[in-house]
């Protein structure tokens, strides 16, 4: 299978940590030259500096996606350095675990403006790129919230649901560009970000962390939680010539845990 990926330009948002910074590393393993953001500097200056490590090309911008100027400044920035954007992975989050009643205006836009709005931005910033090339790949990572209620996560679930009908409008436009759009529904992915939740979600039902973990276990078939490489894998798979027919689609990588069955 030919994935054709060496030497394009992939830009990564959130790829600090978690599934952003395995979604770098599988793509530069593949032959990408990468762009990762994140708002941290700290943070985001380890990632970059593991990466080279590992011999992987490797441009790091600060950039809050939340902030419309900072998304226009990462693009500028990745132009300027690598001549070309290839692929864009929007996958930068941040939410409350809450119930419904503690959750504030600020709560819904907070989560809104990080994952629809910079997603919807991050692309439209890029998109006269990939055009311009006749060829593109935009993968946005929407969790499998999307499809499953869940308890603690409404904002999660109406962004991402959200994120998922962005997916599907804008694979529509953009395709006879050679452009594609998918989104990926990650599952219980182990993370710190899902470690925080756990904690969260065992004070909300005064249980242990512990029996909090056992539980969301057991929703899972195939026994254990998902990993960052899962996504990261498909992510590729995504991104290559091999999967230039695929577009509009959403992809769960959750283990079996979803209930919905979409069609």
């Amino acid at each position: 299978m030919h994935l054709n990926l060496q030497n394009r330009v992939a830009l990564i948002t959130g790829g600090s940590k978690g599934i952003g910074y395995a979604m770098a590393h599988h793509l530069g393993q593949a032959g990408a030259r990468l762009v990762i953001c994140a708002r941290h500097e700290a943070t985001l200056k380890e990632a970059c500096t593991s990466l080279q490590a590992k011999g992987l090309d490797v441009l790091s911008v600060v950039a809050d996606v939340s902030v419309p100027q900072d998304i226009d400044a990462l693009v500028a920035s990745a132009h300027a350095h690598f001549g070309r954007i290839d692929m864009l992975i929007n996958n930068a989050v941040s939410s409350s675990q809450n119930g419904f009643d503690a959750l504030s205006d600020e709560d819904w836009q907070h989560h809104i403006n990080i994952k629809l709005m910079g997603y919807i931005r991050c692309a439209r910033a890029v998109l006269p790129h990939m055009k311009s090339q006749n060829w593109g790949r935009i993968v946005n990572m929407a969790g499998i919230t999307a499809r499953d209620v869940s308890a603690y996560r409404m904002t999660n679930g109406v962004v991402n649901a959200g994120v998922t009908n962005f997916t599907k409008h804008l694979a529509e436009q953009v395709g006879a560009f050679g452009v594609t759009v998918n989104a990926v529904h990650p599952g219980y992915t182990w993370t710190p970000r899902l470690e925080s939740a756990l904690e969260k979600w065992a004070a909300l039902e005064n249980m242990t962390v512990e029996q909090v973990t056992a539980l969301r276990l057991k929703e899972i078939p195939i026994g254990r939680f998902m990993q960052p490489e899962d996504m990261a894998r498909l992510a590729v798979f995504l991104c290559s010539d091999a999967a230039s027919a695929i577009t509009g689609q959403a992809i769960a990588v959750d283990g079996g845990s979803g209930r919905a069955i979409p069609y």
